[in-house]
């Protein structure tokens, strides 16, 4: 069973444990159960942007695997993995699995992006998560685990990143 489906279960009895209990004692729900199951009921790249999101700081350290410190490849192995998605904790290796996306134009949210070393934009350096897509501008931000400021969210716009982009890899569902 994935992890999700798990977490999903094990709020639901939660949350039908306490509605009975709060029935008995006359008491109301705490927020936080409500909160979990109106999670779950979001579309699952909705939910890994926002696990993604709850690493935004986490410092970056080349080769560690999280969860207090990432680098680009170890923190989008180590999100999809809360899903049940193993994939490989390398980025060269990470651009050959799910199913490729033709064109930044057909991305959605949770797919994997990739980009060009600094010394050999031909070779994959770099890959962070699709957190937005703006259509008519042909653009999107991604959240990664960048080597100057930790995980952050970024917009494609920036010429660092348009000039590197390789490519982008689909390892959800499509929407």
């Amino acid at each position: 069973m994935k992890t999700g489906w798990k977490a999903y279960l094990m709020a639901t009895a939660l949350f039908l444990c306490g509605a009975a209990w709060s029935q008995i004692k006359g008491q109301e729900l705490p927020d936080s159960i409500s909160v979990t199951v109106q999670a779950d009921t979001l579309a699952l790249s909705d939910q890994v942007i926002a696990y993604a999101r709850t690493f935004l700081g986490t410092p970056y350290k080349l080769g560690a695997a999280g969860p207090s410190r990432f680098d680009c490849s170890s923190y989008t192995s180590y999100v999809f993995k809360h899903f049940g998605y193993d994939i490989t904790a390398y980025s060269a290796i990470q651009f050959r699995e799910g199913r490729e996306v033709p064109s930044y134009r057909d991305l959605q949210k949770g797919d994997l992006v990739f980009f060009g070393k600094r010394g050999s934009v031909r070779n994959i350096g770099h890959v962070g998560i699709v957190v937005s897509i703006d259509k008519e501008n042909g653009s999107f931000t991604f959240i990664h685990a960048s080597v100057s400021k930790g995980v952050v969210e970024q917009s494609f716009n920036h010429p660092y990143f348009m000039m590197r982009y390789m490519g982008a890899r689909r390892i959800l569902p499509d929407e």
